[in-house]
Order: structure tokens, then sequence, then C-alpha cells
């Protein structure tokens, strides 16, 4: 996870692939870095639990996977459309995966945010 500085001022935080590729970022924006972090943090916490909703792109093509919150506003959503259904799928269920890596890592590592 690396937070990065927002339009605004304010930060955002996006998740990495092992080969480097953004696979998804946060779509609320948060006051600090670290409000960024413990905004990844509680997602990670939530992991396995997470539901996509995978919806039509309303300009162009293809398809975006989006995490609804408990008001309906996006927790997380895919970094890019996906040409066909199917992709799209397969790149939340390689999300949520990375998740379960991040939260491994995590309890292994003294010092951790959980």
């Amino acid at each position: 996870m690396q937070a990065e500085r927002a339009p605004g001022g304010r930060f955002h935080w996006q998740l990495k692939a092992p080969n480097g590729r953004v696979v998804a970022v946060s779509p609320p924006v948060f006051d600090s870095v670290a409000d960024a972090e413990r905004g990844f943090a509680d997602l990670v916490a939530t992991g396995p639990a997470l539901v996509a909703r995978i919806t039509h792109v309303r300009e162009g093509l293809g398809w975006v996977w989006v995490v609804p919150g408990p008001r309906g506003n996006p927790l997380v959503r895919s970094h890019r459309a996906y040409e066909r259904y199917a992709t799209c799928q397969s790149a939340f269920r390689r999300f949520v995966a990375l998740l379960a890596r991040q939260a491994e890592e995590w309890r292994a590592s003294p010092g951790s945010p959980r």
C-alpha cells in the first residue's frame, strides 16, 4: 500500500501487485497519510467479507469493480476498467487475495498496524 497526495492537498492510497501494477485505489480522500494508512488497515481487517459491485463503465467500454461502504460511498475500487466482466471478477478476487497476504505479513511483523 502506498499513500499519496490527492488533488486538493488531501491523501488517498493505492495497492500494487507484486509486479508493480496498481490493482486498487481508495476513492475516499483522507486528511493525512496516517488516516489513509488506518483506512487501508480497516479494509485489510474486513478482507474476506468484502463484496464488490461490478458495473459497466458509464462512458467508454469495460467493467469496473467497487466495494461500497456502509453508506453506499465507495471504500475501494478497481484502478482501471476491464474489457470483460469475467476479467473484472477475477481482478477483484486477486485484490482480495492481496489483502489476505497483506494481513498475513502484518501479523508476522512486529510493530504492524494491526
